[in-house]
Formats: structure tokens, sequence, C-alpha cells
């Protein structure tokens, strides 16, 4: 089996793979001031409750776009399975099937790199990834699986937290999807504003980008895949037809893939 983490700005998620297929997975919150020690003794607790056998754990892999709780999750892979994990990043991508710009090598968040690699091997054709997290990010990859730029906008729950922490009267409101886009109230009117504004932003961003990589490769727009992945897109889901394929799981999917081609 193999032990994935995927460290993201807000939750960390934890999963076990049996060959392709993820047998067990939790999610804590990101915590930087949190030791190794703590993080083992949470996921420890997480795994007995399972239970797993850590003896069935061959190796551990970790994907982090928080560089500073890579030294702390090497302590937990060491503390689990006795050994180091595979940690995703520049040393390795020459293995990968998918190219990283020599421009983006030391800035591309493995996360995306992992939902590039996920799509890509999956599908085998041009294909945008909408990932909603923290931030919303949209990773374009053309049809030789060369990443062709990024976008990135803030993330739906950030803009939402950012808008009733810098503000005196607007509070904090549920997401979900008004029936008019004409606030009536103010939890209303945020929600049209946020919900709305980001389909908006979501379908007006992936036809640009479309459109220049079709401008870029002579792809036909048409032929370019959209994938959703993140905690957040099924906050769209029920208002917008922008994606060909919705998968939650696809940077773990991608953080497997890229740790076999590491290991090859």
């Amino acid at each position: 089996m193999l032990l994935c983490f995927d460290i993201g700005n807000t939750n960390i998620k934890t999963a076990l793979f049996e060959g392709d297929r993820i047998t067990h997975e939790w999610r804590i919150s990101t915590d930087e001031r949190r030791t190794g020690d703590e993080y083992f003794s949470i996921i420890r607790t997480l795994t007995r409750d399972v239970p797993v056998n850590l003896a069935d754990i061959h190796s551990a892999a970790v994907s982090s776009v928080v560089p500073s709780l890579i030294g702390p999750f090497v302590i937990v892979s060491q503390h689990l399975i006795g050994k180091k994990p595979l940690i995703i990043g520049p040393d390795m991508y020459a293995k990968l099937p998918v190219k990283v710009p020599e421009s983006a090598v030391h800035e591309i968040g493995t996360d995306l790199l992992c939902d590039a690699v996920e799509a890509w091997c999956r599908y085998k054709c041009a294909c945008i990834i909408a990932d909603f997290g923290t931030a919303l990010s949209f990773t374009a990859v053309d049809a030789e699986g060369h990443i062709a730029g990024i976008a990135i906008a803030p993330g739906i729950g950030t803009a939402l937290k950012s808008l009733f922490t810098n503000t005196a009267q607007l509070p904090s409101v549920p997401l979900e999807i008004p029936s008019s886009s004409l606030g009536t109230n103010t939890t209303g009117a945020i929600q049209s504003g946020i919900l709305l504004g980001y389909k908006g932003l979501v379908e007006g961003l992936i036809s640009r980008m479309k459109a220049d990589l079709s401008a870029e490769t002579g792809i036909a727009e048409d032929a370019i895949k959209t994938i959703a992945t993140g905690g957040l897109n099924s906050m769209l889901q029920p208002i917008t037809d922008a994606f060909d394929d919705i998968d939650k799981e696809l940077t773990l999917h991608g953080l497997r893939r890229a740790a076999s081609f590491a290991a090859q």
C-alpha cells in the first residue's frame, strides 16, 4: 500500500492506496504550528480507527504547498512506516509524463502538477483542470503533455472570508445558490455576488484559456477537456456545465501516479 499526503493551505488530505484504488482517506486541518510528532499522533489515531496494518504500507509520498510542513511529514512517515517519503519536487520532474515550463520549475504548486499528471494520463488529450481550493487554480495542458499555463484566483471560500473579515457590516453567509441575482437582503446579495460571480469567472476564464490554448497549439477548442477537482467545486455544480468531468480526488490520484513514475 502507498500512503499519500496532499498538504494544502487549508486541509491535509491523507489517503491509502492499494494499487490505483483509495481504500481509506482522512482530512485534517492544516496548522503550521504542529510538529511532526503531533501530526503523527493524529494520523496514527485515525489509522487505528479503521484499522490499518502499518506493515502493509510499503512507501509514502508527499505533495505540499506549505513548505514548512514538509519536514514534519518526513517525521510522520518515518514514525508510521520507518521510511522517508518521496517528496514531489523539481528533482523528479524529468521522470513525469507531463512537462513543466522552465520558468515554472521552482514555482509551480505540486498540487497543480499532480492534477496535470493525472488528467493527462487519464484522458491523453489537451485539458484544463480547475482546482477549487484555498485558491482557485486553472491548469492548461496541451495534447503533448506540456503545461501550457496556469491562472490563479482567490478560492470561493477565501473570497467569502475576505469579504466578511474586511467589512464592518457584511456577515459570513452559507454558500447556497440564490434563486435570483437580484439579492433583496444581505445574505442573498452576497450569495449572488460570490456564487453567481464565480460561475461567470469560471466559465469566462475556461473559455478564454481554451481560445488561447487553441491559438498557441492549433488544438480545436472543442477537443480540450475540462475537469474540476477540489472540495468546493460542488458549490457551482448545479449551475454550470463548464466541466466534462468532476473528480474530487484528482490530486490524490495524481500524487499516486507521480510517485509511481518517480520510483521507476
